[in-house]
């Protein structure tokens, strides 16, 4: 395919991409404005579904805070096809996007959530088992259409079955997972990887408490409401994310971002929960230098040229 971008000239012109209900990007984004400005960077904010953007006009467009994509998927990898230079790549966000994913990284050896899918027509039945089990969309964002069921309950069991359904007439491919309790005392840990010269690299890491309380009873807003802090990684949870980083479509080397979320499994190890590539928040708040080195990572894909980008090559200025 013809790469069609014509570099700007002068200061580098970068978009970061967001969503109409977020025309300002999230609090945590606007942290990287001052960093790339302070380099030199002339920065746009631009919605996706802008009809009017021109996005050839940029260097480099960042995906950030487009989370209304969910509903309209097949338009938002359509639309990330056409934009010249996007970073999280094109084919990643199409294949990140689906959360059959996992089922590759599982193949390839990655501990994750054990996961079962539920097809739009397909008849499904809670399992005779009791324990708890999440039941989400295979595609979605901010833990939207997503809810928490306990089997022993027979009510729960009802409002399981009825969420499937509701998630199949809608045409929306469904993932049933059981329900990680550890989560609940331990949080979830999210790793967060900036590109460097030799590909991405670790950078901080947090803790988020749990989300899920019960059935799906809907969002309010874009996500969920989060409860946020700092937390040091331990080697087991670097562990899981270089082998989920490593089995990255196309190689982890054209990443600009990563985020990785870990819950521990039954035996207290790390088991990935999901591969965030597209537009995962990246708590640039909760760690000191976590913009800055962000800011850096983007001057980085900004100097390597397009074809060393597509092969995963990224050098930093």
């Amino acid at each position: 395919m013809t790469d069609h971008h014509q570099p700007t000239r002068g200061e580098p012109r970068v978009a970061l991409v967001t969503c109409a209900e977020l025309p300002d990007l999230d609090p945590d984004d606007r942290l990287l404005l001052d960093p790339l400005a302070r380099r030199g960077v002339t920065v746009e904010v631009v919605d996706w579904a802008d009809p009017t953007a021109d996005w050839r006009a940029y260097d480099l467009a960042v995906l950030r805070s487009p989370w209304d994509y969910a509903l309209r998927r097949d338009e938002f990898v359509a639309w990330a096809s056409g934009v010249p230079a996007l970073a999280n790549p094109a084919d990643v966000v199409r294949w990140n996007t689906d959360k059959r994913y996992l089922g590759e990284l599982s193949a390839a050896g990655v501990p994750t959530v054990p996961t079962s899918w539920v097809a739009p027509g397909e008849h499904w039945r809670p399992p005779a088992a009791s324990g708890e089990y999440v039941v989400k969309p295979a595609v979605s964002a901010g833990s939207q259409d997503t809810g928490r069921y306990d089997l022993a309950d027979p009510e729960h069991r009802e409002l399981a079955g009825a969420h499937v359904r509701r998630l199949s007439v809608a045409g929306r491919l469904a993932m049933v997972q059981p329900y990680l309790d550890a989560v609940d005392t331990a949080g979830e840990t999210a790793l967060l990887y900036l590109a460097g010269p030799d590909g991405p690299a670790f950078s901080h890491a947090i803790r988020k408490g749990p989300m899920l309380t019960g059935p799906d009873l809907g969002v309010a807003g874009l996500h969920r409401p989060e409860e946020i802090a700092a937390r040091t990684a331990t080697p087991a949870q670097l562990a899981v994310a270089d082998r989920a980083l490593a089995a990255v479509l196309g190689g982890p080397g054209r990443l600009l971002y990563a985020r990785v979320d870990l819950i521990p499994g039954p035996d207290g190890a790390p088991v990935l929960v999901e591969l965030e590539l597209t537009e995962p928040s990246l708590f640039l708040g909760h760690a000191a230098g976590a913009a800055d080195r962000l800011a850096d990572a983007i001057l980085g894909h900004l100097a390597a040229p397009p074809a060393d980008r597509l092969r995963g090559r990224t050098r930093q200025v």
